[in-house]
């Protein structure tokens, strides 16, 4: 499934007023969250609220999804059951944290088959997965291959830092490591995403006092081939939607050169030159990519 996930903003399934708001926000995806953002007293109740507010709200051209909690804990089985059973036509992609291994997945792969199954859910329910322990980023490959349903791996900063052993935390101070201490794991997640056919997602960034600093955080995984970014703030969102899509001197480009590689196999050349730049079938694959992910945003 193609879908436009320049921004995903995080909203707490708690809080009625921050939903009703998302759902009206220049978010591509909006996912109610189950998981960390809702207390273990308030779990059944932010549910509840979820399954209401997939029904009830309009929510546009966003895509709805739900972050559930994670296989290991007591309320995993009855998030999917409840929100699916109540709420699953109106749900398009599941969010599933703190994944460690395939059969992570395959439990939710398959009490999500058996419902839709059950419940004659013709369109299929998308998972978006959290690379955010140690063992899933150690085999993250085989998990980006391992469910038809997958359909986004996101870096999930803050459980892998601790997983890891971080000494910073999120993020290392300026003098403490010399480069970017996330660009091994943006680099093979972003390597395993591509292969598999999925879409790669940068995860939060926790300072919401510092948008020069989401802002290059972005940039660099926009770089290196991310498609989008969590929002943990509305106010994060107008700085993925841009980082994240193409600039019009970008589109001006990927036309001109896709156009130029055209007509110089009209004319019998397996390349050509605009600009004083070589124009071959590699360019036509990268600069393709670029018009298509205008089209997307355009058509939204």
């Amino acid at each position: 499934m193609i879908r436009l996930r320049r921004s995903e903003l995080a909203v707490p399934a708690s809080n009625e007023r921050m939903i009703q708001k998302a759902a009206q926000s220049d978010a591509d995806l909006v996912f109610l969250d189950l998981e960390d953002a809702v207390a273990p007293a308030g779990k059944e109740d932010a549910r509840e609220l979820a399954i209401r507010s997939l029904n009830e709200l309009h929510w546009g051209h966003r895509v709805r999804a739900v972050r559930v909690n994670d296989a290991q804990t007591r309320w995993a089985h009855d998030d999917v059951i409840e929100v699916v059973t109540r709420a699953g036509q109106n749900l398009d992609v599941l969010i599933l944290p703190k994944v460690r291994a395939p059969r992570d997945v395959w439990f939710f792969e398959t009490l999500v088959t058996q419902l839709e199954d059950k419940l004659g859910l013709e369109r299929p329910i998308g998972f978006e997965i959290l690379i955010e322990e140690a063992e899933a980023l150690s085999r993250v490959e085989e998990l980006a291959a391992c469910s038809p349903r997958l359909e986004a791996l996101i870096l999930g900063f803050g459980d892998l830092a601790a997983s890891l052993g971080f000494r910073h935390g999120h993020v290392d101070p300026a003098d403490a490591y010399p480069g970017d201490p996330w660009h091994h794991a943006r680099a093979r997640i972003i390597a395993a995403a591509r292969a598999n056919g999925l879409d790669p997602i940068d995860g939060p960034f926790a300072f919401l006092d510092d948008p020069e600093g989401y802002r290059r955080e972005a940039t660099w995984a926009s770089t290196l081939g991310s498609v989008g970014k969590w929002a943990i703030h509305p106010t994060q969102i107008a700085h993925a939607n841009e980082i994240y899509g193409p600039t019009e001197h970008e589109i001006a480009t990927a036309r001109k050169l896709c156009d130029a590689y055209e007509a110089s196999v009209a004319g019998g050349d397996g390349a050509g030159a605009s600009g004083g730049m070589l124009v071959d079938a590699a360019s036509l694959r990268m600069f393709s990519a670029v018009l298509q992910r205008a089209e997307l945003i355009a058509g939204r």
